[in-house]
């Protein structure tokens, strides 16, 4: 095992988005997991519990990649730990006050030299209270619920941007690296990126292609920046649409309208999941249907944290964020939504969109430039 180094920064922290009073509740948080386990120090180690934890520093270098540190946390403080190539960036622009930094070759063993920090070279692993870090991290703090706000903003604001300007000439490529363009231009990370034009429009994942949109195309965007991710689904046509698809449209935005009236605080998720299966019934769209695409969750430092299944049991709380993504065959909404004192508050919004009121709350309609 390779013996850290401590790092001392050239520089101070310029751009690390943490915020002091947030941090020290998610310590606290962290703490007590630790009393409940009878252990005093946990190694965390995904870019979900790290970002969380660090309250937004990016820990990446590829987006498909594990995470370029790990962190102790025990009762003396927190201890980052991260390879010698990547410790300047890191201290320079994503350390948070009052965490320490080391250092091991870029060929060292991250997790094993950082978890060597520990009193007694073994802390508790994250996996072991993956579900105690779920819990701690399903109420958002003032600040980050505000950089959730604007971050949502900005890919509502994307999608408005890159769809008003498509034409049924556009690509599916063309239109996802226009989205692309926007979404790192905001200083986020575009995690997921997904169109499909008339012709393929029985695919709920769609990844693009060189298709042409057609008459009417959907584009998903999943925009990452300061670890919180933000989920939003649009559509745009170049005609009338046909009564069944208006109709379809019509039902999908029904069944979100029960999801919604159902995520309240208190309410269990599988209560929720069970909710909507029955309202695809409902609404028409069949018993089956929720087998065909995941339905959403919680989300916030995940892009679902969880997807929503009958076996999850997470009791939802306030300042929670959720996305949910009822389908259909030919049809999906979806948004980012916080769940505050006063009901959900849809974040993934532009007014520039067109919408229509639904149970009572303003839902997006498809454009049609």
């Amino acid at each position: 095992m390779t013996t850290p180094t401590q790092f001392t920064p050239a520089l101070t922290a310029a751009t690390a988005p943490g915020n002091v009073a947030d941090r020290a509740v998610k310590r606290q948080r962290v703490l007590d997991i630790l009393d409940a386990a009878g252990r005093d120090s946990l190694l965390l180690t995904t870019n979900t519990a790290l970002t969380w934890y660090l309250d937004g520093s990016r820990v990446h270098i590829s987006l498909a990649g594990d995470p370029i540190a790990a962190l102790l946390v025990d009762r003396s403080g927190d201890h980052l730990v991260t390879f010698n190539n990547e410790a300047g960036r890191i201290a320079a622009e994503e350390l948070p006050d009052g965490v320490s930094l080391d250092t091991v070759p870029w060929h060292g063993q991250l997790h094993a030299s950082a978890a060597g920090l520990a009193v007694d070279g073994n802390p508790l692993a994250e996996a072991a209270v993956a579900t105690e870090l779920r819990a701690a991290r399903q109420q958002l703090l003032p600040a980050e619920a505000a950089r959730y706000a604007s971050l949502s903003a900005d890919a509502a604001a994307a999608m408005t941007d890159v769809l008003t300007a498509a034409t049924p000439e556009t690509t599916e490529f063309q239109l996802v690296s226009e989205l692309a363009a926007r979404i790192v231009a905001a200083g986020a990370e575009p995690l997921v990126l997904l169109c499909n034009g008339a012709s393929r429009s029985d695919f709920r994942h769609p990844l693009a292609t060189h298709s042409p949109l057609g008459r009417r195309a959907m584009a998903v965007v999943c925009a990452r920046r300061n670890g919180l991710v933000a989920n939003v689904t649009r559509w745009v046509a170049f005609d009338a649409g046909t009564p069944r698809e208006l109709d379809a449209e019509a039902r999908i935005a029904a069944v979100e309208a029960d999801i919604f009236r159902a995520t309240v605080p208190g309410a269990r998720l599988n209560e929720i999941f069970a909710e909507i299966k029955q309202s695809y019934a409902r609404h028409g769209f069949g018993d089956d249907q929720w087998t065909l695409h995941h339905q959403g969750g919680p989300a916030g430092y995940a892009g679902r944290d969880p997807r929503v299944t009958a076996d999850v049991t997470d009791t939802v709380v306030l300042n929670q964020p959720f996305t949910w993504n009822p389908s259909g065959p030919g049809v999906k909404i979806e948004d980012t939504v916080l769940l505050t004192d006063s009901g959900l508050r849809v974040l993934t919004t532009d007014h520039r969109w067109p919408t229509t009121e639904v149970d009572g709350r303003r839902r997006p309609l498809t454009l049609r430039p």
